[in-house]
C-alpha cells in the first residue's frame, strides 16, 4: 500500500554547470515487517537505485549533500529507519536485522528491483543484512567509515565500559561521543549540530540499536554476516580510524576499500566534494562488476 504525503519540485544544480535540473521529490511511508512506519525519500530516475542508509542516532538528512548530486542521474532513495527521524519508534529491540527488513520494506513498496546501497556507521551493518534479505535484489553495498575491521572483536568488559555512560547520561555521553569523530579544524557549527542532533535521539531507540550494533563485534556476528554475500563489497572511508582491509578481505569475498582523506567520521557533510567524487568511483566499481 502506498500513501503518498506531499510532492514538491526542487531546481538542483547539476555539476557539470549552471544548468538547473527540476526533480521531483516524493516522501512516503512504508510498514516494516513488524508493522513500524518507515519514513523514506525519493527523487529522481533510473534503473539502478540508490538507497542511503544513516548511522547510528542518525536519520536521511545527513546525506543532504549527496541527494542532488547523484539524483541527477539516479534514483535516490533515503531512509529514516525506526525509531529514527520521522518514522515510528514502537519496535522492543532494534536489531540491525530488522533495520535490514526496514530497507527491504521500502524497497518492496517501491517496487526496486535493482539497488546498491549506502550505508554510514551503523549503517553499514544494515545494509549487509538488507542485502541478506534481497541478495538477487541487491547489485553491492558501499559501506561509509565503517568496515574497519570485520573480524574485530571486543571483550565483553569493553562492550560494558562503552554502554555504560549512554544508560546514566545519554545527552551528556553523545556530546562526548561525537566531539572526537571530527578534527580540531571542523566547522564549529557542523560540529554542534551533529552533537545536538544526535543527542536528541530517541533515547530507548538509540541504547537498544548501540547494543545491537556493538554486540555484532562481541559475538563475531560481524565477520559472519558476510559469510553467504557474494556481492561487491567497497568501504568508502576516512582517515579517523585505520582500516585492516587484508583482515576484511578474510571475510568479505568480494571487498575493495577506498579512501577520503578526510580525519573525521562524517566526510558526507564536512568534505561533501571530496567523499562525492569517491562515491562515483565506488558506485562504478560495482556497476563494472554486472
Amino acid at each position: 500500500m502506498k500513501r503518498h504525503f506531499s510532492i514538491i519540485a526542487v531546481a538542483f544544480l547539476l555539476l557539470t554547470g549552471c544548468a538547473e535540473k527540476t526533480l521531483s521529490v516524493r516522501h512516503d511511508v512504508a510498514l516494516s515487517v513488524d508493522a513500524e512506519r518507515i519514513a523514506y525519500t525519493v527523487i529522481g530516475e533510473g534503473e539502478i537505485a540508490l538507497v542511503f542508509i544513516h548511522g547510528w542516532s542518525c536519520d536521511g538528512r545527513y546525506w543532504q549533500k549527496q541527494v542532488p548530486v547523484f539524483a541527477s542521474n539516479n534514483k535516490v532513495v533515503t531512509i529514516d529507519l525506526a525509531g529514527h527521524g520521522h518514522s515510528s519508534s514502537d519496535r522492543a529491540d532494534y536489531t540491525m536485522a530488522l533495520f535490514g527488513a526496514d530497507v527491504k520494506a521500502v524497497m518492496d513498496t517501491e517496487g526496486i528491483q535493482h539497488a546498491i546501497l549506502i550505508g554510514h556507521s551503523m549503517g553499514g551493518a544494515v545494509i549487509v543484512e538488507a542485502a541478506r534479505l534481497m541478495p538477487n535484489r541487491v547489485r553491492g553495498i558501499i559501506g561509509v567509515d565503517t568496515f574497519h575491521n570485520v573480524g574485530e572483536r571486543i571483550p565483553q568488559a569493553v562492550f560494558d565500559e562503552m554502554v555504560g555512560p549512554f544508560e546514566a547520561d545519554f545527552r551528556k555521553a553523545v556530546h562526548g561521543f561525537v566531539s572526537p569523530m571530527f578534527p580540531k579544524d571542523a566547522d564549529p557549527d557542523l560540529v554542534n549540530w551533529v552533537k545536538e542532533d544526535m543527542a536528541s535521539a530517541q533515547r530507548d531507540a538509540a541504547i537498544s540499536s548501540f547494543r545491537n550494533y556493538l554486540g555484532r563485534y562481541l559475538t563475531g556476528e560481524a565477520a559472519v554476516a558476510f559469510q553467504d554475500l557474494h556481492l561487491p563489497v567497497v568501504s568508502v572511508n576516512a582517515r579517523l580510524w585505520p582500516t585492516n582491509a587484508e583482515e576484511n578481505r578474510k571475510h568479505i569475498h568480494n571487498y575493495e576499500p577506498m579512501y577520503v582523506e578526510y580525519q573525521g567520521h562524517f566526510p558526507m557533510l564536512a568534505e561533501p566534494t571530496a567523499f562525492n567524487a569517491v562515491l562515483k568511483q565506488a558506485i562504478g566499481h560495482i556497476e563494472a562488476q554486472q
